[in-house]
C-alpha cells in the first residue's frame, strides 16, 4: 500500500477522477467563464498597446467639428439682460 503514494502520478489521477466526478455539471459553465475572460484580458491587452497611438478618427471628427472661439449657436437674450449688441437691429443700437 505504501507504493501507491510514492509519486505524484497516482495523487494527480485521483484527483482529475474526483474532479470529473463531483464537478461534472460545473465544467461548461467554468469553462465559458475562463473564455470570456481571456476575451477580456486579450481586448485590455491591444488598449494598452494602443494608448500611446492616436487614432485618425479623432483627427477626422474635430477638423469637421465646431472651431474653437467661433459662436456656433447664440441663445436669443432674455428680456432685461444686458447683451453684447449682436442681437439687437442697428437701428436701435446706442
Amino acid at each position: 500500500m505504501g507504493r501507491l503514494f510514492d509519486g505524484p502520478w497516482p495523487i494527480v489521477i485521483i484527483i482529475v477522477v474526483a474532479l470529473l466526478l463531483f464537478a461534472a455539471p460545473k465544467l461548461p459553465a467554468m469553462a465559458r467563464s475562463l473564455g470570456q475572460s481571456m476575451r477580456i484580458i486579450k481586448s485590455e491587452v491591444k488598449e494598452m498597446k494602443n494608448d500611446g497611438k492616436t487614432d485618425t478618427t479623432d483627427i477626422t471628427d474635430t477638423a469637421s467639428g465646431p472651431v474653437e472661439g467661433k459662436i456656433i449657436n447664440h441663445p436669443p437674450a432674455k428680456p432685461g439682460e444686458p447683451t453684447d449688441g449682436t442681437d439687437v437691429p442697428p437701428s436701435t443700437r446706442a
